[in-house]
């Protein structure tokens, strides 16, 4: 008797537990559409890249810093990528220990420099200092040496949720800034202070500026070759990134968690007897920030997880100079579970064509389940 007692206390728990959790997916929103952008008018745009100028008449120094056991790939790499590519600034990967970085929810790469070897080369400082999302936000050395770079004059970049760095250093209290839609509600909780501005991918204000989510770190980029080297520069970086605009609109509203993200979420988690390896090749001088793109949103399905694939265990140099260490060393990876074909196609539109690769192999449902997460409009993806 007692044991059926708690057999049938065990299945009424289980059915509570079922009951309540409809209940949320019920409470959720139904999925949001594509939102126009508001436009941004000439005074606030020529506002913006004035506020990036750099502080010096030399050659800027761009800094981008990172955990080494988890920093996010896209907002570590997309920067790197991007500002190497336009040539009009000197770039350093940084890391706050000795030894490779591991990027999430991909990759493992090589920085070029600690933070303590960047200060000795560079004791005046960085112009700028990128600050990527990280499995922590309060890690001390992050801190500390944000401020440090602060305080020299630099101007600091958070990308992504990496505003919620930037905000636990203090550098954002009494500032305007954006984040990802995610943790827009931590942000604002744990920083009072800050003023959160909407329907905008990237906020600058007093020598900080923040950017909405993944994908948002292309036009901030392109923001920043602006400042630094002139409209014409950037244009022509544009191009070959594969944009045709790169404001500051945003369509806030549209991204949020709904009901058809969290059934999509919770349907590709539970279907772990069809989960996948994707092999992603390394190949010397392949286009980091495609790279990253494609590693990234394959990584983000709950169906898949790209791993990269070389012969020999050594690094791999990509377009730029990043060395990527590869997560296994085969040669004869299955062909139907390669990720190919994106190594030297424009980062948009490599994005894209992964996009449409994720809809073919998991449905539509999850391709909007992985937009969502990049924070990556609508509009620009192609269906």
């Amino acid at each position: 008797m007692r044991l059926r007692t708690i057999l049938w206390s065990g299945v009424a728990a289980v059915l509570l537990v079922l009951v309540a959790g409809a209940g949320w997916v019920l409470s959720l929103p139904p999925a949001s559409g594509a939102l126009a952008a508001p436009a941004i008018d000439r005074q606030e745009a020529d506002a913006t890249i004035a506020a990036l100028k750099p502080r010096r008449q030399q050659r800027p120094l761009v800094a981008i810093i990172s955990i080494n056991d988890a920093t996010e790939t896209t907002d570590y790499l997309m920067p790197y990528g991007i500002l190497k590519r336009a040539d009009v600034a000197d770039v350093m990967a940084v890391a706050t220990q000795p030894g490779p970085v591991t990027l999430f929810p991909v990759l493992k790469v090589e920085p070029d420099a600690t933070v303590a070897e960047f200060d000795a080369r560079h004791p005046q400082g960085a112009d700028y200092v990128i600050v990527p999302a990280m499995s922590r936000d309060d890690d001390p050395v992050v801190l500390e040496w944000i401020r440090s770079q602060s305080a020299k004059g630099a101007i600091v970049i958070g990308i992504c949720a990496g505003a919620k760095v930037v905000g636990a250093s203090g550098l954002l209290d009494g500032k305007r800034a954006t984040t990802h839609w995610y943790s827009v509600g931590e942000l604002r909780d744990k920083h009072p202070l800050i003023h959160y501005i909407a329907d905008r991918r990237f906020v600058v204000d007093q020598g900080v500026a923040t950017t909405t989510g993944i994908t948002a770190s292309m036009p901030m980029m392109l923001s920043l070759i602006e400042a630094i080297a002139g409209r014409r520069k950037a244009e022509a970086v544009a191009h070959e990134l594969g944009l045709t605009g790169w404001d500051a609109r945003h369509a806030s509203g549209a991204f949020k968690f709904t009901r058809p993200f969290a059934l999509t979420a919770i349907r590709n988690t539970h279907a772990f007897w069809d989960r996948e390896q994707l092999g992603l090749e390394l190949t010397p001088g392949m286009d980091e920030v495609s790279l990253a793109l494609v590693a990234d949103a394959w990584s983000r399905t709950y169906r898949s997880r790209a791993v990269t694939i070389s012969a020999t265990t050594e690094a791999v140099a990509s377009r730029n100079g990043m060395r990527i260490l590869p997560d296994q060393v085969i040669a004869n990876w299955p062909s139907e579970a390669r990720i190919a074909g994106f190594e030297h196609q424009p980062p948009a539109v490599a994005l894209d064509q992964a996009l449409r690769n994720i809809a073919d192999r998991y449905g539509t449902d999850t391709t909007d389940f992985v937009a969502m997460q990049l924070e990556y409009p609508k509009q620009s993806a192609a269906q």
